[in-house]
């Protein structure tokens, strides 16, 4: 192909569009990681801080600064289980499906979550308020089951805590 031939794009297919305050707010992130080898990951952890999660309208973006493509950053945002790409509900609860805790009940507690917040692992309750992911292994195999709730770890959860913990945790809100 010559160098100046231009090659349009598929039809249907647009970027979707950055808005101003998002770029204000990615700028900072990537001039702080853009020298250090290595700074995708950090880039992404970043963003995911800042915003919630990362969203869609960032990987070009992202992608563009660090001289990568668009589906080298979503390779990595879609290989790692902790970034999300939607934001997420007001709290985030995440069940361990270790080995070690599935012996001691997580698959149980893991359908129990479902029922009582009404969806699935990896997706949010109708009404916002939590998000339900997976974990694998949260390091309190002591103590299995395990959740993190919010970012604080509780270990041998029953449905009845279960329900204690979303339960203050809703209350909070």
């Amino acid at each position: 192909m010559k160098k100046d031939t231009v090659v349009p794009r598929r039809p249907g297919r647009t970027s979707p569009q950055l808005p101003a305050a998002d770029l204000a707010r990615l700028q900072p992130i990537l001039d702080r990681w853009a020298p250090v080898p290595g700074n995708l990951l950090p880039i992404l952890h970043d963003v995911q801080a800042a915003f919630g999660h990362v969203p869609a309208n960032l990987v070009g973006p992202i992608a563009k600064a660090l001289g990568r493509s668009r589906a080298e950053v979503h390779g990595v945002i879609s290989f790692y289980h902790d970034f999300r790409t939607t934001p997420p509900g007001a709290h985030i609860l995440k069940v361990c499906q270790a080995e070690s805790c599935q012996a001691c009940g997580s698959r149980e507690l893991t359908a129990h979550a479902e029922r009582t917040l009404g969806c699935k692992l990896g997706e949010t309750s109708a009404d916002g308020a939590v998000t339900v992911e997976p974990v694998y292994c949260l390091g309190n195999c002591a103590a299995s089951p395990a959740v993190l709730l919010d970012g604080a770890l509780h270990g041998r959860v029953t449905t009845a805590k279960l329900d204690r913990l979303l339960a203050a945790a809703r209350s909070k809100a």
